[in-house]
């Protein structure tokens, strides 16, 4: 049972994480391609990032916040953007 509430708890923070990352690449007026370009990442990466499909690293969520003009502490704001 705890496995489970961990494994969804995980699923969540990712899902919230790349619904974050996709609101804010369409608020610059980016496509996925502009943006892994300028974070130095390769474009699948940003659209798997976005679907939830990877657990993304503290240095490429670094990279992402600096290719968008943000700060790390933006991806976890809580207000609406």
């Amino acid at each position: 049972m705890w496995i489970f509430i961990c494994m969804e708890s995980k699923a969540a923070i990712l899902l919230s994480f790349g619904i974050k990352v996709r609101e804010l690449r369409k608020q610059k007026n980016l496509s996925q391609e502009e943006l892994a370009n300028r974070a130095d990442l390769h474009r699948t990466y940003i659209g798997m990032i976005e679907r939830a499909e990877k657990n993304i690293t503290l240095l490429n969520i670094a990279k992402i916040a600096k290719a968008l003009g943000i700060s790390i502490a933006d991806f976890f704001d809580s207000s609406p953007s």
